[in-house]
């Protein structure tokens, strides 16, 4: 898609697309920050960002719900626990100052994250 429209995206942004087969109606698509050494306080900025933007586009779009993966863990190497401390701060400050009413998933891939996600979020685990 980047070299369809001729430039990367950057990081910290969100665009929202078409869903087309997906059992959904929009994509959001997002780029976190890439870590290549300790993670700065811009990569902080910015993957709270991601949160943000995608949480904008989703209630200016009248989204009932959204789902979000580990933004910028994996390949991206942001480290799964400050990353999920991040999401859960960003999500629930949007959510507290803007009054939205949205329902919002964190998807995980791995049982650490699960694991990580629970103990943030104080879910007792089954």
């Amino acid at each position: 898609m980047m070299s369809k429209q001729g430039h990367e995206e950057p990081a910290g942004q969100a665009k929202i697309t078409p869903a087309f087969n997906l059992p959904s109606k929009y994509i959001l698509h997002t780029v976190g920050p890439v870590i290549g050494g300790a993670v700065r306080k811009q990569d902080c900025e910015a993957l709270a960002s991601c949160y943000r933007s995608c949480l904008e586009l989703a209630v200016k779009n009248n989204c009932q719900s959204i789902a979000f993966c580990c933004i910028s863990t994996g390949e991206f190497h942001f480290p799964n626990e400050k990353a999920a401390e991040i999401a859960i701060q960003t999500v629930t400050s949007f959510l507290n100052t803007r009054k939205e009413n949205i329902r919002v998933i964190f998807n995980v891939f791995k049982d650490i994250d699960l694991h990580i996600y629970q103990n943030f979020l104080g879910v007792s685990r089954c």
